[in-house]
């Protein structure tokens, strides 16, 4: 059995038996897979002629949406030659499983030129271009390609016997068109759908900062106003390599911190005596602070002992005077960010100095207050992290669905 054979039996096996007018049919034997440049092709060297780089392609909705215009004469050699109604499929990884394929539709004058990276696959009279598009943009296709690499790790891609190869399920015409156009409106509502939740994640996710800055504005009316540095004392301690520390020791860095959260998503065990530069030390209830681009918002309330990287400070809080719980949650806050002094310099990141940091107002209730201030902030963010939940599950679901829609169509149960 050769390699095409091999992987139109792969695919076939994913598909249940067909309605009796169906029949299977080799890719190749109802598409032309890269047809040739019609002989003697031309058009003025300067005519604005329609290119397709990868970029162009929009994975999620498998469509052209930013094509270009350049002069035919930097187009005719060295690119990929299609035309109106061909199927652009990308052969390499990851764009081919990333879903880089689509129709091609209005072109200058109906043809164009394309990344290498594209196969065209033509499809003859007997089968419609939504058709051939939708079957190679199902997830078990995709895998099928996948297993059909070529070449070496991060340069692989899909060989075009397995586009001529493929079996692919054929209706009657009339039965494509009908199918097809069932396709495009659900396509359509997966995506309306997917466009709705995706806009109330968003919503939810600025509902803490609304939450912060309303708690932190209320705390102006009544309340001494005091700076973060009569609050908060810098830590000086830092695991220097040539001090020659042994032992192990957690580290959490700025990426390893959610912004506006702070949530510590991970932490890293690294033995200190291989450390290759300097590491400010914190201690559990410390706060630990990215100062480079603070407007991220990277603020901890450690939880243990352990070191940081040197793009954070680490504050002790004046237990005293202030709960760290509450001076974390402001910290966070965009009522922080509106009185923190933040440095911009060109060429660089902004980044705010302790002196700055020091220098920020904040209006401090009682610290039996602020404990019922942090409860009150530690339900909001339990709720909104329950609402995130839920509509992140609707996302999953509304994202599962064209893979359902497709196999249903190609099983033909549509």
């Amino acid at each position: 059995m050769n390699d095409a054979s091999q992987i139109s039996v792969a695919v076939a096996e994913t598909h249940s038996e067909f309605p009796a007018d169906w029949r299977r049919v080799r890719l190749g034997e109802v598409c032309l897979i890269n047809p040739r440049r019609p002989v003697g092709l031309s058009r003025d060297a300067d005519e604005l002629t329609t290119f397709v780089p990868m970029s162009a392609l929009d994975e999620r909705l498998g469509i052209i949406t930013q094509p270009e215009s350049r002069p035919f004469a930097e187009l005719q050699r060295g690119y990929t030659y299609f035309q109106a109604g061909d199927v652009l499929f990308a052969k390499i990884t990851p764009c081919m499983q990333n879903g880089k394929h689509a129709i091609a539709r209005d072109l200058t004058d109906d043809i164009g030129f394309a990344s290498t990276e594209f196969h065209v696959v033509r499809p003859t009279p007997e089968i419609l271009g939504g058709w051939v598009h939708y079957f190679l943009r199902q997830p078990s296709t995709l895998a099928a390609a996948e297993r059909s690499f070529t070449g070496t790790a991060g340069q692989q891609r899909v060989p075009p016997e397995f586009l001529v190869g493929i079996e692919i399920p054929l209706p009657p015409l009339g039965e494509q068109k009908r199918i097809v156009a069932i396709l495009n409106e659900q396509m359509a509502a997966v995506e309306r759908a997917r466009l709705a939740v995706e806009a109330q994640l968003r919503a939810a996710r600025a509902l803490l900062s609304t939450c912060l800055r309303t708690v932190f504005e209320k705390t102006q009316n009544g309340y001494t106003p005091k700076r973060l540095g009569e609050l908060l004392q810098l830590r000086k301690e830092v695991v220097h390599p040539h001090d020659k520390p042994t032992g192990q020791a957690r580290f959490v860095g700025l990426e390893h911190i959610e912004s506006l959260t702070g949530v510590r998503t991970e932490f890293i065990e690294v033995d200190m005596s291989r450390l290759t530069g300097r590491k400010p030390r914190f201690y559990k209830g410390d706060i630990v602070y990215g100062y480079l681009r603070p407007y991220l918002n990277k603020v901890w309330l450690a939880e243990f002992d352990g070191l940081c990287s040197v793009d954070q400070y680490v504050f002790e809080v004046r237990s005293s005077l202030a709960e760290p719980e509450f001076i974390a949650w402001f910290m966070r806050s965009s009522v922080y960010l509106q009185r923190a002094p933040i440095q911009t310099t060109p060429g660089q990141l902004p980044r705010i100095r302790t002196e700055e940091v020091a220098s920020v107002e904040l209006h401090l209730p009682p610290i039996p207050e602020q404990r019922a201030i942090c409860a009150l902030i530690n339900d909001q963010v339990t709720k909104i992290n329950q609402l995130h939940t839920a509509l992140g599950n609707q996302l999953a679901a509304i994202n599962a669905l064209p893979a359902a829609v497709l196999r249903r169509a190609f099983n033909g149960e549509l």
